[in-house]
């Protein structure tokens, strides 16, 4: 069985993006019977670019939420937050001390952070480096290394980290014996990437995004608020060469695709098409909908599945760390 592990940054609000290349398939994964999945909000990993706690707190319930609306299976799935499980920061001090601090220096977070003091002439390299921010990459090897994921699927931009979890682990078992997995890093080239409202990669920091839980109406002017050429209604459009078909696809089968493809050529009015594609996401997320803003009036019931999964892990979580423990020479006198 394989063992799959995603992590989701509790700094901002779920947008579709966000729903379309990791979401919606992640949950459709985690119904394979032979797969284990592993779903797990960082809040730790928050605090190394968040010092806004109401702003943690807040992302920590919108996307709690929004994964349970979705349909995600919590007594299949494992599903926690990262805070909930203490073995995690334990595990990384363990790691920590196996793991060279050059390893660290060419971290590409901690690279970018010393060129842009460069740049902008600063006396000091590391100004503005916290230890969080030079050494998470240790604690985003323990969280892969905890629970054994063979598979971590990750962005382009995150291959690096997932090759430091190996080289971590590795050094850990030469030391103490053969305790932990080599994560795979999967990197799906499929997964679609919606552009936002302006065209580029929809994301929170391009201020571009269409969040996922608008309420239809605000939803709608979203939507028609989409970056378009001026061509006129009745002259024909190239699908492969707009934003307003790129999102669309996402969301349609391949007969829509098609007939959308053909309302292109002959020329379809831009808020026409629009109007389609509010219709379209509207439909698929309107019951989900419903449930999110019913569990985000009802804190407790995010709690309560929070904690659920937080006991599931440390099942495992627990006895393993006490083995590594063990394995180190912290152990019980006898």
């Amino acid at each position: 069985m394989s063992t799959v592990l995603t992590g989701i940054t509790t700094t901002g609000s779920p947008h579709l993006g966000n729903y379309v290349g990791a979401i919606k398939p992640a949950i459709q994964r985690s119904k394979d019977s032979g797969m284990k999945s592993y779903f797990f909000l960082a809040d730790h990993h928050a605090l190394i670019k968040c010092w806004e706690p109401e702003r943690i707190a807040q992302s920590t319930k919108e996307i709690a939420a929004t994964w349970l609306a979705l349909g995600l299976d919590t007594d299949q799935a494992y599903f926690y937050r990262q805070s909930d499980i203490p073995e995690i920061p334990e595990l990384t001090w363990l790691l920590t001390c196996m793991t060279a601090k050059g390893l660290m220096n060419r971290s590409h977070a901690y690279k970018a952070q010393v060129d842009e003091n460069s740049k902008t002439g600063e006396d000091d390299p590391d100004k503005g480096v916290t230890m969080g921010l030079f050494s998470y990459p240790v604690l985003m090897s323990a969280d892969i290394l905890m629970f054994n994921a063979s598979e971590v699927p990750v962005g382009k931009d995150q291959t690096q980290h997932l090759e430091m979890a190996r080289d971590i682990g590795a050094r850990f078992n030469h030391h103490f014996g053969e305790h932990f997995v080599m994560p795979k890093t999967i990197v799906d080239d499929n997964v679609a990437v919606l552009p936002g409202l302006d065209g580029r990669k929809m994301s929170k920091s391009y201020n571009n995004t269409i969040p996922l839980w608008l309420p239809e109406k605000k939803l709608r002017k979203h939507i028609m608020k989409i970056k378009t050429n001026s061509l006129e209604p009745g002259e024909p459009k190239d699908p492969n060469d707009s934003f307003v078909f790129d999102i669309f696809k996402a969301f349609a089968n391949e007969q829509q695709i098609n007939e959308m493809k053909s309302e292109f050529v002959n020329g379809i009015a831009w808020g026409t098409a629009k109007q389609q594609l509010f219709e379209m996401i509207n439909t698929e997320l309107q019951v989900a909908r419903e449930k999110y803003e019913e569990l985000m009036n009802n804190p407790d019931i995010i709690e309560a599945e929070l904690q659920k999964g937080a006991a599931r892990a440390r099942e495992y979580a627990t006895p393993f760390l006490a083995k590594l423990k063990a394995a180190v020479g912290i152990r019980s006198i006898s």
